[in-house]
């Protein structure tokens, strides 16, 4: 439990005596939140068909970051990327570098990942790991604000996610149609509605996150 306020912290309504407090979250409460997300928004509707393997099979890291500093994270970054890469797939085989309290605002956040990509190159990682992008406000550049096609990459809190490649290789040889993954996802979310997303009953909701 964390026992300070963080600048920029996202804040989660606890039911309590009929009244609703906002506290922060528990680094439990942030991967049990995450998981919900993975359970019922990557897996649940088939965002990755990737996803499915490696959660069952426990080889998810889940890292929640206490940096507050772009700098600090960069740090903790540079220092998953070096397990992941030193650990045996078997064991991690994708990492989650979950960071709540720093680049709570997307356009930040969109600015880090040349510091993220810069900082594989540096470690000499590059075709070996790479990172994706989740976060609560994602917005794709060609998108509206509000546009539900957003949403395959919205998470409940900011998150670097951190694959192999070989893994990734992998599970694209073994799905057909790969390369149209993207474009189902839209369909799917079209499909879905700012109702169906928000009756998945997770973070972020559409009208916590647009408001």
């Amino acid at each position: 439990m964390y026992n300070k306020v963080h600048t920029g912290a996202m804040l989660v309504p606890i039911i309590r005596n009929d009244k609703v407090m906002n506290r922060t979250p528990s680094s439990n409460e942030v991967i049990e939140s995450t998981r919900r997300w993975l359970e019922k928004a990557v897996i649940g509707l088939n965002l990755c068909p990737f996803a499915k393997a490696v959660y069952a099979k426990k080889q998810v890291r889940y890292v929640v970051s206490t940096a507050e500093t772009a700098s600090a994270l960069q740090q903790e970054l540079a220092a998953e990327l070096q397990t992941l890469q030193q650990s045996s797939p078997e064991v991690i085989d994708t990492t989650l570098l979950i960071h709540p309290w720093v680049l709570t605002d997307f356009l930040d956040y969109n600015d880090f990942l040349d510091v993220a990509n810069a900082t594989v190159a540096k470690l000499r990682l590059e075709g070996s790991i790479q990172v994706a992008s989740f976060h609560p406000q994602y917005q794709f550049a060609d998108a509206a604000t509000d546009d539900i096609s957003n949403f395959t990459n919205r998470s409940p809190y900011p998150i670097l996610h951190l694959l192999r490649e070989e893994s990734i290789e992998r599970a694209v040889a073994a799905i057909p149609d790969a390369s149209d993954i993207f474009e189902k996802n839209i369909e799917t979310m079209r499909r879905l509605g700012r109702s169906g997303w928000d009756a998945l009953d997770i973070y972020p909701r559409t009208t916590s996150v647009d408001s």
